[in-house]
Protein backbone atom coordinates (compact mmCIF):
# COMPACT_ATOMS: atom_id res chain seq x y z
CA UNK A 1 0.00 0.00 0.00
CA UNK A 2 1.09 3.03 -1.08
CA UNK A 3 0.88 6.48 1.14
CA UNK A 4 0.65 9.69 -1.19
CA UNK A 5 3.31 12.37 -0.84
CA UNK A 6 0.41 15.33 -0.23
CA UNK A 7 -1.04 13.42 2.66
CA UNK A 8 2.00 13.16 4.32
CA UNK A 9 2.54 16.86 4.28
CA UNK A 10 -0.89 17.33 5.18
CA UNK A 11 -0.29 14.85 8.03
CA UNK A 12 2.99 16.55 9.00
CA UNK A 13 1.04 19.95 8.80
CA UNK A 14 -1.66 18.86 11.15
CA UNK A 15 1.00 17.34 13.74
CA UNK A 16 2.43 21.19 13.84
CA UNK A 17 -0.53 23.05 13.88
CA UNK A 18 -1.70 21.24 17.29
CA UNK A 19 2.05 20.91 18.56
CA UNK A 20 2.31 24.82 18.36
CA UNK A 21 -1.41 25.08 20.24
CA UNK A 22 0.09 22.86 23.04
CA UNK A 23 3.10 25.31 23.94
CA UNK A 24 2.30 27.58 26.68
CA UNK A 25 4.52 30.48 26.99
CA UNK A 26 4.68 31.81 30.71
CA UNK A 27 6.86 34.51 32.33
CA UNK A 28 8.47 33.32 35.28
CA UNK A 29 11.06 35.04 37.89
CA UNK A 30 13.39 34.10 40.95
CA UNK A 31 12.67 35.01 44.40
CA UNK A 32 16.04 37.11 45.62
CA UNK A 33 14.60 37.66 49.10
CA UNK A 34 11.71 36.39 51.53
CA UNK A 35 10.13 37.96 55.03
CA UNK A 36 7.38 38.89 56.66
CA UNK A 37 4.97 39.01 54.57
CA UNK A 38 6.75 40.22 51.12
CA UNK A 39 8.94 39.00 48.71
CA UNK A 40 11.27 40.04 45.73
CA UNK A 41 11.86 38.41 42.43
CA UNK A 42 13.68 39.27 39.35
CA UNK A 43 12.99 38.14 35.94
CA UNK A 44 9.19 39.27 36.12
CA UNK A 45 10.11 42.58 33.09
CA UNK A 46 6.47 42.48 32.19
CA UNK A 47 4.64 42.38 35.34
CA UNK A 48 1.31 44.87 36.02
CA UNK A 49 0.80 46.63 38.94
CA UNK A 50 -1.47 44.71 41.31
CA UNK A 51 -0.92 41.35 39.12
CA UNK A 52 -1.67 38.13 40.59
CA UNK A 53 1.37 36.09 40.82
CA UNK A 54 2.21 32.41 41.51
CA UNK A 55 5.24 30.81 43.69
CA UNK A 56 6.34 27.26 43.19
CA UNK A 57 4.44 26.44 45.91
CA UNK A 58 1.00 27.44 44.71
CA UNK A 59 0.68 30.16 47.39
CA UNK A 60 -0.45 33.51 45.63
CA UNK A 61 1.37 37.06 45.61
CA UNK A 62 0.25 40.20 44.02
CA UNK A 63 2.93 42.87 42.50
CA UNK A 64 3.20 45.86 44.71
CA UNK A 65 6.42 47.27 43.59
CA UNK A 66 7.75 47.62 39.98
CA UNK A 67 11.25 48.66 40.20
CA UNK A 68 13.63 48.56 37.86
CA UNK A 69 15.69 45.60 38.48
CA UNK A 70 13.02 43.45 40.65
CA UNK A 71 9.37 43.25 41.82
CA UNK A 72 8.50 43.62 45.39
CA UNK A 73 4.99 41.24 46.05
CA UNK A 74 3.49 41.11 48.97
CA UNK A 75 2.31 37.31 49.66
CA UNK A 76 -1.85 35.95 50.13
CA UNK A 77 -1.08 33.84 52.30
CA UNK A 78 1.89 32.05 54.45
CA UNK A 79 5.24 32.78 53.56
CA UNK A 80 7.01 30.33 55.47
CA UNK A 81 7.05 27.80 52.53
CA UNK A 82 8.74 29.77 50.19
CA UNK A 83 12.50 30.17 49.90
CA UNK A 84 14.88 32.34 48.00
CA UNK A 85 15.56 30.55 44.43
CA UNK A 86 12.16 29.53 44.14
CA UNK A 87 10.15 30.16 40.88
CA UNK A 88 7.09 32.31 40.58
CA UNK A 89 5.07 32.72 37.39
CA UNK A 90 3.08 35.62 36.24
CA UNK A 91 -1.12 34.91 35.83
CA UNK A 92 -1.72 37.95 33.86
CA UNK A 93 -4.92 38.56 36.26
CA UNK A 94 -4.86 41.70 37.68
CA UNK A 95 -6.20 40.32 41.72
CA UNK A 96 -9.64 40.10 41.95
CA UNK A 97 -12.38 38.17 44.36
CA UNK A 98 -15.22 36.99 43.90
CA UNK A 99 -18.63 38.97 43.75
CA UNK A 100 -22.40 37.90 43.64
CA UNK A 101 -25.56 37.17 45.67
CA UNK A 102 -23.73 33.82 46.69
CA UNK A 103 -21.74 35.47 49.56
CA UNK A 104 -24.64 37.18 51.45
CA UNK A 105 -24.32 35.37 54.64
CA UNK A 106 -21.19 34.02 54.30
CA UNK A 107 -17.87 34.89 56.21
CA UNK A 108 -14.79 35.09 54.04
CA UNK A 109 -11.36 36.08 54.26
CA UNK A 110 -10.26 38.65 51.90
CA UNK A 111 -9.31 36.68 48.74
CA UNK A 112 -12.92 35.38 48.77
CA UNK A 113 -12.16 32.29 50.64
CA UNK A 114 -15.19 31.09 52.92
CA UNK A 115 -13.77 30.20 56.65
CA UNK A 116 -17.13 29.75 58.31
CA UNK A 117 -16.88 25.87 57.78
CA UNK A 118 -20.34 25.69 55.30
CA UNK A 119 -18.67 25.16 52.17
CA UNK A 120 -17.01 26.72 48.90
CA UNK A 121 -18.95 29.60 47.55
CA UNK A 122 -20.41 28.95 44.26
CA UNK A 123 -20.24 31.96 42.20
CA UNK A 124 -18.21 32.43 39.28
CA UNK A 125 -18.13 36.31 38.62
CA UNK A 126 -15.27 38.31 40.12
CA UNK A 127 -13.98 41.75 40.32
CA UNK A 128 -10.86 43.52 40.53
CA UNK A 129 -10.22 44.69 44.10
CA UNK A 130 -9.10 48.26 42.87
CA UNK A 131 -11.58 49.97 40.57
CA UNK A 132 -11.65 53.62 39.55
CA UNK A 133 -14.33 55.58 41.65
CA UNK A 134 -17.35 57.19 40.17
CA UNK A 135 -16.37 60.63 38.82
CA UNK A 136 -18.51 63.52 39.50
CA UNK A 137 -21.08 63.12 36.43
CA UNK A 138 -21.58 59.44 37.21
CA UNK A 139 -22.85 60.68 40.80
CA UNK A 140 -25.87 62.37 41.30
CA UNK A 141 -26.72 64.02 45.27
CA UNK A 142 -27.03 62.03 48.69
CA UNK A 143 -30.78 62.82 49.92
CA UNK A 144 -32.17 59.49 50.56
CA UNK A 145 -31.75 58.27 54.50
CA UNK A 146 -30.22 55.09 55.80
CA UNK A 147 -31.71 55.12 58.72
CA UNK A 148 -29.02 53.36 61.93
CA UNK A 149 -32.21 52.84 63.98
CA UNK A 150 -30.01 55.12 67.00
CA UNK A 151 -31.77 58.52 67.97
CA UNK A 152 -28.99 60.29 68.36
CA UNK A 153 -27.74 59.65 65.44
CA UNK A 154 -30.72 60.10 63.06
CA UNK A 155 -31.91 63.11 65.40
CA UNK A 156 -28.41 64.92 64.83
CA UNK A 157 -25.59 63.36 62.55
CA UNK A 158 -28.15 61.50 59.62
CA UNK A 159 -26.71 59.29 57.19
CA UNK A 160 -27.44 59.32 53.61
CA UNK A 161 -27.34 56.51 51.05
CA UNK A 162 -24.52 57.15 49.63
CA UNK A 163 -22.37 58.85 52.03
CA UNK A 164 -19.01 58.69 53.44
CA UNK A 165 -19.52 58.98 57.27
CA UNK A 166 -16.51 58.40 60.05
CA UNK A 167 -17.32 56.47 63.38
CA UNK A 168 -14.31 57.55 65.90
CA UNK A 169 -13.31 57.60 69.14
CA UNK A 170 -10.99 55.54 71.57
CA UNK A 171 -10.74 51.92 71.69
CA UNK A 172 -13.97 50.33 73.72
CA UNK A 173 -16.04 53.14 73.63
CA UNK A 174 -18.87 51.61 71.42
CA UNK A 175 -17.36 52.60 67.77
CA UNK A 176 -18.36 48.23 66.70
CA UNK A 177 -21.42 48.44 68.60
CA UNK A 178 -23.05 51.20 66.70
CA UNK A 179 -21.85 49.65 63.37
CA UNK A 180 -23.33 46.07 64.63
CA UNK A 181 -26.93 48.04 65.22
CA UNK A 182 -26.89 49.73 62.07
CA UNK A 183 -26.79 46.77 60.03
CA UNK A 184 -29.36 45.09 62.58
CA UNK A 185 -31.67 48.20 61.93
CA UNK A 186 -31.17 47.64 57.86
CA UNK A 187 -33.89 44.45 57.79
CA UNK A 188 -36.42 44.26 55.72
CA UNK A 189 -34.91 48.12 54.09
CA UNK A 190 -33.68 46.52 50.61
CA UNK A 191 -30.18 46.71 51.95
CA UNK A 192 -26.95 44.62 51.44
CA UNK A 193 -24.50 45.32 54.13
CA UNK A 194 -20.70 44.26 54.53
CA UNK A 195 -18.85 44.06 57.29
CA UNK A 196 -14.77 44.40 57.05
CA UNK A 197 -13.21 43.66 60.01
CA UNK A 198 -9.69 44.16 59.98
CA UNK A 199 -6.95 43.39 62.40
CA UNK A 200 -9.70 41.78 65.31
CA UNK A 201 -9.74 38.61 67.71
CA UNK A 202 -11.13 36.16 65.84
CA UNK A 203 -13.03 35.60 69.06
CA UNK A 204 -14.31 39.03 68.54
CA UNK A 205 -15.81 38.37 64.72
CA UNK A 206 -17.09 35.10 65.89
CA UNK A 207 -19.35 36.96 68.32
CA UNK A 208 -20.61 39.79 65.87
CA UNK A 209 -21.39 37.01 63.59
CA UNK A 210 -23.18 35.11 66.07
CA UNK A 211 -24.89 38.60 66.87
CA UNK A 212 -26.31 39.14 63.34
CA UNK A 213 -27.33 35.69 63.07
CA UNK A 214 -29.34 35.70 66.10
CA UNK A 215 -30.62 39.23 65.08
CA UNK A 216 -31.53 37.69 61.47
CA UNK A 217 -29.17 40.14 59.81
CA UNK A 218 -26.63 37.60 58.85
CA UNK A 219 -29.09 36.88 55.43
CA UNK A 220 -28.55 39.99 53.98
CA UNK A 221 -24.83 40.90 54.79
CA UNK A 222 -21.43 39.83 53.84
CA UNK A 223 -18.61 39.30 56.84
CA UNK A 224 -14.98 39.96 55.18
CA UNK A 225 -12.65 39.00 58.15
CA UNK A 226 -8.93 39.40 58.39
CA UNK A 227 -8.04 38.92 61.79
CA UNK A 228 -5.10 39.96 63.92
CA UNK A 229 -3.26 36.45 62.93
CA UNK A 230 -3.37 36.88 59.38
CA UNK A 231 -0.57 38.49 57.61
CA UNK A 232 -0.37 42.11 57.13
CA UNK A 233 -1.11 41.77 53.33
CA UNK A 234 -4.43 40.75 54.10
CA UNK A 235 -5.29 42.91 56.26
CA UNK A 236 -4.32 45.77 54.29
CA UNK A 237 -6.53 44.16 51.37
CA UNK A 238 -9.79 43.20 53.53
CA UNK A 239 -11.20 46.61 53.07
CA UNK A 240 -10.20 46.57 48.94
CA UNK A 241 -11.51 43.38 48.77
CA UNK A 242 -14.67 44.27 50.80
CA UNK A 243 -15.51 47.30 48.52
CA UNK A 244 -15.10 45.08 45.42
CA UNK A 245 -17.86 42.84 46.45
CA UNK A 246 -20.43 46.04 47.24
CA UNK A 247 -19.50 47.31 43.77
CA UNK A 248 -20.78 44.72 42.30
CA UNK A 249 -24.39 45.30 43.78
CA UNK A 250 -24.24 48.95 43.51
CA UNK A 251 -23.62 48.95 39.78
CA UNK A 252 -26.28 46.58 39.93
CA UNK A 253 -28.73 49.20 40.79
CA UNK A 254 -28.99 47.95 44.66
CA UNK A 255 -28.04 49.90 47.64
CA UNK A 256 -24.80 49.04 49.83
CA UNK A 257 -23.81 49.34 53.34
CA UNK A 258 -20.36 48.60 53.84
CA UNK A 259 -18.31 49.44 57.26
CA UNK A 260 -14.65 49.15 57.45
CA UNK A 261 -13.84 47.94 61.15
CA UNK A 262 -10.77 49.31 61.37
CA UNK A 263 -9.01 51.94 58.94
CA UNK A 264 -6.29 52.48 62.04
CA UNK A 265 -5.14 48.10 61.85
CA UNK A 266 -5.10 48.79 57.90
CA UNK A 267 -2.78 51.57 57.75
CA UNK A 268 -0.64 50.05 60.49
CA UNK A 269 -0.66 46.67 58.10
CA UNK A 270 0.27 49.54 54.88
CA UNK A 271 3.13 50.59 57.10
CA UNK A 272 4.42 47.48 58.22
CA UNK A 273 4.67 45.94 54.23
CA UNK A 274 6.04 49.63 53.12
CA UNK A 275 8.23 49.40 54.90
CA UNK A 276 9.72 45.96 54.74
CA UNK A 277 9.36 46.65 50.74
CA UNK A 278 11.41 49.71 50.94
CA UNK A 279 8.96 52.78 50.51
CA UNK A 280 9.94 55.95 51.46
CA UNK A 281 8.39 56.57 54.99
CA UNK A 282 6.22 59.83 55.70
CA UNK A 283 5.22 62.07 58.56
CA UNK A 284 5.27 59.86 61.74
CA UNK A 285 6.69 57.15 59.77
CA UNK A 286 3.89 56.84 57.73
CA UNK A 287 4.53 56.06 53.74
CA UNK A 288 3.98 59.39 51.86
CA UNK A 289 1.00 57.72 50.23
CA UNK A 290 -0.85 56.44 53.21
CA UNK A 291 -3.94 59.44 52.39
CA UNK A 292 -4.41 58.39 48.76
CA UNK A 293 -4.42 54.42 49.84
CA UNK A 294 -7.31 55.74 51.94
CA UNK A 295 -8.83 58.14 49.80
CA UNK A 296 -9.32 55.69 46.66
CA UNK A 297 -10.75 53.54 48.83
CA UNK A 298 -13.49 55.83 50.38
CA UNK A 299 -14.30 57.65 47.32
CA UNK A 300 -15.31 54.59 45.79
CA UNK A 301 -18.48 55.03 47.94
CA UNK A 302 -21.03 57.03 46.26
CA UNK A 303 -24.95 57.41 44.57
CA UNK A 304 -24.61 56.27 41.46
CA UNK A 305 -26.44 58.39 38.73
CA UNK A 306 -30.07 57.13 37.20
CA UNK A 307 -28.16 56.26 34.07
CA UNK A 308 -25.92 53.84 35.61
CA UNK A 309 -28.51 52.44 37.39
CA UNK A 310 -29.17 54.49 40.32
CA UNK A 311 -27.37 52.33 43.27
CA UNK A 312 -25.41 53.47 46.34
CA UNK A 313 -22.23 52.51 48.70
CA UNK A 314 -22.76 54.03 51.81
CA UNK A 315 -19.65 53.81 53.68
CA UNK A 316 -18.95 53.83 57.69
CA UNK A 317 -15.08 53.81 58.09
CA UNK A 318 -14.27 53.00 61.95
CA UNK A 319 -11.01 54.71 63.62
CA UNK A 320 -9.54 54.49 66.49
CA UNK A 321 -7.77 57.33 68.38
CA UNK A 322 -5.38 57.67 71.20
CA UNK A 323 -7.00 59.61 74.48
CA UNK A 324 -9.14 61.14 72.15
CA UNK A 325 -6.40 62.99 69.71
CA UNK A 326 -8.56 63.88 66.76
CA UNK A 327 -5.15 65.65 65.45
CA UNK A 328 -3.24 62.85 64.91
CA UNK A 329 -1.79 61.98 61.36
CA UNK A 330 -4.43 58.90 60.48
CA UNK A 331 -7.47 60.81 62.18
CA UNK A 332 -6.95 64.11 60.15
CA UNK A 333 -6.55 62.09 57.04
CA UNK A 334 -10.02 60.46 57.15
CA UNK A 335 -12.01 63.43 58.82
CA UNK A 336 -10.70 65.13 55.40
CA UNK A 337 -11.67 62.39 52.90
CA UNK A 338 -15.64 61.81 54.46
CA UNK A 339 -18.47 63.67 54.41
CA UNK A 340 -18.75 64.02 58.46
CA UNK A 341 -17.92 61.90 61.40
CA UNK A 342 -19.61 60.62 64.74
CA UNK A 343 -17.21 61.16 67.72
CA UNK A 344 -17.13 58.84 70.85
CA UNK A 345 -16.37 60.27 73.97
CA UNK A 346 -14.63 57.99 76.32
CA UNK A 347 -15.83 60.41 79.22
CA UNK A 348 -19.32 60.13 78.77
CA UNK A 349 -19.27 56.52 77.99
CA UNK A 350 -17.55 55.75 81.43
CA UNK A 351 -20.38 58.26 82.41
CA UNK A 352 -23.06 56.21 81.63
CA UNK A 353 -24.12 57.87 78.37
CA UNK A 354 -24.42 55.05 75.87
CA UNK A 355 -23.71 55.66 72.50
CA UNK A 356 -21.57 57.91 73.54
CA UNK A 357 -21.77 60.33 71.01
CA UNK A 358 -20.53 63.71 71.16
CA UNK A 359 -23.08 66.24 70.13
CA UNK A 360 -20.51 69.48 70.08
CA UNK A 361 -18.03 67.87 67.46
CA UNK A 362 -19.98 64.98 65.18
CA UNK A 363 -21.15 66.69 61.99
CA UNK A 364 -23.12 65.01 59.08
CA UNK A 365 -22.25 66.98 56.09
CA UNK A 366 -24.85 65.66 54.21
CA UNK A 367 -27.39 66.99 57.19
CA UNK A 368 -31.16 67.55 57.10
CA UNK A 369 -31.03 66.51 53.02
CA UNK A 370 -30.70 63.10 54.66
CA UNK A 371 -33.67 63.19 57.45
CA UNK A 372 -37.26 62.69 56.21
CA UNK A 373 -39.35 66.00 56.94
CA UNK A 374 -40.99 64.60 60.32
CA UNK A 375 -37.32 64.27 61.87
CA UNK A 376 -36.00 67.54 60.69
CA UNK A 377 -39.06 69.23 62.10
CA UNK A 378 -38.85 67.34 65.79
CA UNK A 379 -34.94 67.52 65.79
CA UNK A 380 -34.31 71.26 64.83
CA UNK A 381 -33.35 72.69 67.94
CA UNK A 382 -31.58 69.07 69.97
CA UNK A 383 -28.39 70.16 69.11
CA UNK A 384 -28.59 73.39 70.83
CA UNK A 385 -30.28 72.01 73.49
CA UNK A 386 -27.84 69.64 74.66
CA UNK A 387 -24.71 72.43 73.97
CA UNK A 388 -26.67 74.92 76.41
CA UNK A 389 -27.68 71.92 78.63
CA UNK A 390 -23.67 71.02 79.15
CA UNK A 391 -22.56 74.43 79.34
CA UNK A 392 -25.29 75.17 82.45
CA UNK A 393 -24.93 72.16 83.87
CA UNK A 394 -20.35 73.00 84.50
CA UNK A 395 -22.00 76.97 85.13
CA UNK A 396 -24.29 75.32 88.27
CA UNK A 397 -21.78 73.38 90.06
CA UNK A 398 -20.65 76.71 91.59
CA UNK A 399 -24.08 78.10 91.87
CA UNK A 400 -26.50 77.33 94.50
CA UNK A 401 -29.48 79.88 93.50
CA UNK A 402 -30.48 79.62 89.86
CA UNK A 403 -33.46 81.28 88.22
CA UNK A 404 -36.76 79.35 87.18
CA UNK A 405 -35.85 79.47 83.79
CA UNK A 406 -32.17 78.30 84.18
CA UNK A 407 -33.45 75.49 86.05
CA UNK A 408 -36.24 74.42 83.63
CA UNK A 409 -33.37 74.76 81.40
CA UNK A 410 -31.81 72.30 83.25
CA UNK A 411 -34.42 69.72 83.82
CA UNK A 412 -35.36 69.89 79.96
CA UNK A 413 -31.61 68.90 79.66
CA UNK A 414 -31.21 66.00 81.94
CA UNK A 415 -34.69 64.59 80.28
CA UNK A 416 -33.24 64.90 76.88
CA UNK A 417 -29.77 63.67 77.70
CA UNK A 418 -31.30 60.27 79.11
CA UNK A 419 -33.88 60.28 76.80
CA UNK A 420 -30.98 59.59 73.78
CA UNK A 421 -29.76 56.81 75.70
CA UNK A 422 -30.06 53.78 74.12
CA UNK A 423 -29.54 49.79 74.85
CA UNK A 424 -26.82 47.65 72.88
CA UNK A 425 -28.72 45.91 69.53
CA UNK A 426 -32.32 47.81 70.30
CA UNK A 427 -32.09 50.09 66.98
CA UNK A 428 -35.55 51.81 66.93
CA UNK A 429 -38.11 52.45 63.45
CA UNK A 430 -37.82 56.02 62.32
CA UNK A 431 -41.61 56.50 63.02
CA UNK A 432 -41.60 55.54 66.76
CA UNK A 433 -38.06 58.13 66.92
CA UNK A 434 -40.16 60.94 66.00
CA UNK A 435 -43.21 60.64 68.44
CA UNK A 436 -40.56 60.15 71.31
CA UNK A 437 -38.64 63.36 69.75
CA UNK A 438 -42.02 65.37 69.82
CA UNK A 439 -43.18 64.19 73.24
CA UNK A 440 -39.61 65.96 74.24
CA UNK A 441 -39.87 68.93 72.13
CA UNK A 442 -43.60 70.00 73.03
CA UNK A 443 -42.83 69.60 77.06
CA UNK A 444 -44.49 66.34 77.33
CA UNK A 445 -41.54 64.88 79.01
CA UNK A 446 -41.18 67.99 81.26
CA UNK A 447 -42.75 66.34 84.32
CA UNK A 448 -42.10 63.00 83.98
CA UNK A 449 -39.12 62.16 86.52
CA UNK A 450 -35.68 61.26 85.34
CA UNK A 451 -35.24 57.59 86.59
CA UNK A 452 -38.74 57.40 85.04
CA UNK A 453 -37.53 58.19 81.37
CA UNK A 454 -36.59 55.17 79.25
CA UNK A 455 -39.51 53.18 81.22
CA UNK A 456 -41.98 56.79 80.00
CA UNK A 457 -40.33 56.06 75.86
CA UNK A 458 -41.15 52.03 75.82
CA UNK A 459 -44.29 52.71 77.23
CA UNK A 460 -45.08 55.29 75.08
CA UNK A 461 -44.18 53.00 71.90
CA UNK A 462 -45.88 50.10 72.94
CA UNK A 463 -49.21 52.65 73.48
CA UNK A 464 -48.57 53.86 70.08
CA UNK A 465 -48.01 50.80 68.60
CA UNK A 466 -51.55 48.97 70.44
CA UNK A 467 -53.85 52.00 69.71
CA UNK A 468 -52.49 54.45 67.37
CA UNK A 469 -50.51 52.54 64.75
CA UNK A 470 -52.05 54.76 61.84
CA UNK A 471 -50.15 57.83 63.45
CA UNK A 472 -47.18 55.56 62.57
CA UNK A 473 -48.06 54.52 59.32
CA UNK A 474 -48.73 58.53 58.37
CA UNK A 475 -44.90 59.20 59.42
CA UNK A 476 -43.69 56.41 57.45
CA UNK A 477 -45.86 56.83 53.93
CA UNK A 478 -45.60 60.37 54.10
CA UNK A 479 -42.50 60.97 55.63
CA UNK A 480 -44.23 63.88 57.75
CA UNK A 481 -46.03 64.84 60.76
CA UNK A 482 -49.73 64.48 60.61
CA UNK A 483 -51.42 67.38 59.68
CA UNK A 484 -53.68 67.39 62.62
CA UNK A 485 -53.24 67.17 65.94
CA UNK A 486 -53.26 63.25 66.30
CA UNK A 487 -49.70 63.18 67.76
CA UNK A 488 -50.85 65.46 70.55
CA UNK A 489 -54.11 63.65 71.29
CA UNK A 490 -52.24 60.26 71.10
CA UNK A 491 -49.67 61.59 73.92
CA UNK A 492 -51.92 63.31 76.19
CA UNK A 493 -54.03 60.24 75.80
CA UNK A 494 -50.99 57.91 76.75
CA UNK A 495 -50.03 60.29 80.26
CA UNK A 496 -53.43 60.23 81.89
CA UNK A 497 -52.40 56.45 81.69
CA UNK A 498 -48.81 56.68 82.51
CA UNK A 499 -47.84 56.27 86.66
CA UNK A 500 -44.43 58.03 87.36
CA UNK A 501 -42.46 55.30 90.27
CA UNK A 502 -43.77 57.47 93.12
CA UNK A 503 -47.11 56.79 92.40
CA UNK A 504 -46.86 53.20 91.27
CA UNK A 505 -44.98 52.90 94.87
CA UNK A 506 -47.91 54.57 96.68
CA UNK A 507 -50.54 52.32 94.77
Amino acid sequence: MSIKTEEISSLIKEQLANYQSQISVEETGTVTYVGDGVARADGLENAMAGELLEFSNGVYGMAQNLESNDVGIVILGSYTGIREGDTVKRTGRIMEVPVGDALLGRVVDPLGRPIDGLGDVKTDKTRPIEHKAPGVMERKSVSEPLQTGIKVIDALVPIGRGQRELIIGDRKTGKTSIAIDTIINQKNQNMICIYVAIGQKESTVRAQVETLRQYGALDYTIVVSASASNPAPLLWLAPYAGAAMGEEFMYGGRDVLIIYDDLSKQADAYRELSLILRRPPGREAYPGDIFYTHSRLLERAARLSDDLGGGSMTALPVIQTQAGDVSAYIPTNVISITDGQIFLNADSFYAGQRPAIDAGTSVSRVGGDAQIKAMKKVSGTLRLDIASYNELASFAQFGSDLDAATQAKLARGQRTVELLKQGLHQPQPVEQQVVTLYALAHGYVDNVPVDDIARFESELAEYMRGNHQDVYDKIVETGQLPGDDSIDQAIKAFMNTFQTSADQAQN
